[in-house]
């Protein structure tokens, strides 16, 4: 796989992200919150979490450039 250090970074921000967001979704309990500090559900995060949340999100952003971009195996053709 040709992707930059970059592309792997996101994706594994990305990763994360949605890994939170399950145990979120199926056990009620935000992951990046209990490490870092605050509560998701009240509003009330630390400025740590806030990062990380801002983090992943910019990840999920620059992802999308890799739906536009020609897979690694076919730019030889």
């Amino acid at each position: 796989m040709n992707r930059t250090p970059m592309d792997r970074l996101a994706l594994v921000l990305v990763i994360i992200g949605a890994l939170n967001w399950l145990l979120v979704g199926v056990a009620g309990y935000d992951l990046v919150t209990g490490i870092f500090g605050g509560n998701l559900f009240t509003g009330n995060m630390s400025v740590f979490s806030r990062i990380i949340f801002a983090l992943v999100g910019i990840a999920g952003l620059y992802t999308i450039s890799l739906l536009f971009r020609p897979s690694p195996a076919t730019e030889g053709e």
